[in-house]
């Protein structure tokens, strides 16, 4: 079962085998239903409901991105295509069941499911949110995946003295566990938590930490899955002598269509969660450096926001912020709703809580590192991660910007902005050796 839940839906057998049934059901759809219709007849039909289907989909894209902001995203080019070509696929298979003859009608509606079922995963994969059937049924792949037991030396190398043994584990290790939100109250889902190879040794240093949120709605383990971050953590630590940092996936939002802001407020005590309670678990279970001007606090979307609240408000906690495609500001819809839901309608309160408010309170920043990234397309939300990354730069903090070519509001955007942050965070740590 564990197997079938691990299916990847992004790539592999089970991409060529829907793509290529949906390539031969199209084929099937441009066959006559029947006799009574003339080939002539038939082949302008389909020339028109291909077009028309074509336009629809299009147009109801725009309308549903652009218009609506149904999703509160910006797609790509590559996702506006798909769902044009879906339209039109429906289109054509709907066309298909007129007139048509019994084996006929079995075919169109195999068309049918195959012609929503396709364009969905392609803009999945476009999207990246989704890697495995796991995911897709919101299942953790780290459930019941214990904390290992670590020792316990008398003393510990700083990560310069530290000399990889003979026999280091090659990967890191990911478990899923409880942090008690002792002092906030929160209702957190189980975080999950990366201890690189040298984590897992009998002499380990005390490593730096990450603390990553997913965006919303999402899954804590999201950073690690849909992003990438896990492989490129292993990968880091490959190149490194096993050495990379901590890193807790933990919950910022309690459920996943909950966005209690990572504020402390009507929706939740987020921030005391993260600042206090996951810090203090951090402290007392792991092999962590108590120098926290090695630790670091990122996120993709909502997360990212957060992370650009968290970060240069708690210099103290955190040494550098890496922010995914964050928001400009906290929220939940409107101005008017977000005061009103997560400030108790205070709008200064609301006004202080925003990631520039935050950084111009705080500054300067001397020694904070701030890494920001968004896609290129990403209209909604690039104009603010400029916004912050000057802000960031401005306040003092050592900046780094980038903006990912081909992506927009997804998953290769976070990965590309975490991995980079992994990168620069790495460096400054001295881990990079």
């Amino acid at each position: 079962m564990d197997g079938l839940l691990e299916t990847s839906v992004i790539d592999g057998p089970l991409v060529v085998g829907l793509s290529t049934a949906g390539a031969l059901a199209l084929l099937a759809s441009l066959w006559r239903p029947s006799r009574r219709w003339s080939r002539g007849r038939w082949s302008l039909t389909v020339l028109g409901a291909t077009a028309g289907g074509a336009l629809l989909g299009w147009l109801g894209g725009w309308l549903a991105f652009d218009v609506l902001d149904a999703f509160g995203v910006s797609p790509t080019t590559v996702t506006r295509s798909w769902i044009a070509a879906g339209g039109a696929a429906i289109a054509l298979a709907l066309v298909g069941l007129i007139r048509a003859r019994p084996w006929r009608i079995v075919v169109g509606a195999i068309a049918l499911v195959l012609a929503v079922a396709v364009p969905a995963m392609w803009i999945n994969i476009d999207f990246g949110e989704y890697p495995t059937i796991a995911s897709v049924l919101r299942i953790s792949r780290f459930h019941g995946h214990r904390l290992p037991t670590l020792a316990q030396p008398a003393t510990r190398p700083s990560i310069a003295e530290w000399t990889a043994p003979a026999g280091l584990a090659t990967a890191g290790a990911v478990s899923e566990v409880e942090i008690p939100a002792t002092v906030s109250g929160f209702p957190a889902r189980p975080a999950v938590v990366y201890l690189p190879p040298a984590a897992l040794a009998d002499d380990a240093p005390l490593l730096p930490v990450w603390i990553v949120l997913s965006g919303q709605p999402g899954s804590p383990e999201d950073p690690l899955t849909a992003a990438g971050l896990l492989a490129r953590l292993d990968a880091y630590a490959a190149a490194h002598q096993g050495l990379a940092p901590i890193v807790v996936a933990a919950d910022q939002l309690g459920s996943p269509d909950a966005n209690p802001m990572c504020v402390d407020g009507p929706l939740g005590n987020s921030a005391s969660y993260l600042t206090v309670d996951v810090v203090h678990w951090i402290e007392t279970r792991l092999p962590a450096t108590t120098d926290h001007a090695r630790w670091a606090i990122g996120g993709m979307s909502q997360g990212g926001t957060c992370a650009s609240q968290l970060g240069p408000a708690h210099p103290d906690l955190f040494g550098g912020f890496v922010d995914a495609s964050g928001e400009l500001v906290p929220s939940v819809g409107s101005v008017d709703d977000t005061v009103a839901r997560g400030f108790d309608g205070d709008r200064s309160a609301y006004l202080a809580a925003t990631p520039l408010a935050i950084l111009a309170a705080n500054a300067p920043l001397t020694g904070m590192i701030a890494v920001l990234g968004v896609g290129e397309q990403d209209t909604r939300f690039r104009d603010g991660i400029e916004q912050l990354a000057a802000a960031a730069q401005a306040a003092g903090a050592t900046t780094t910007l980038a903006v990912w070519p081909n992506t927009a509001h997804d998953a290769t955007a976070w990965g590309l902005t975490l991995g980079r942050g992994l990168d620069v965070l790495g460096a400054a740590w001295g881990l990079d050796r």
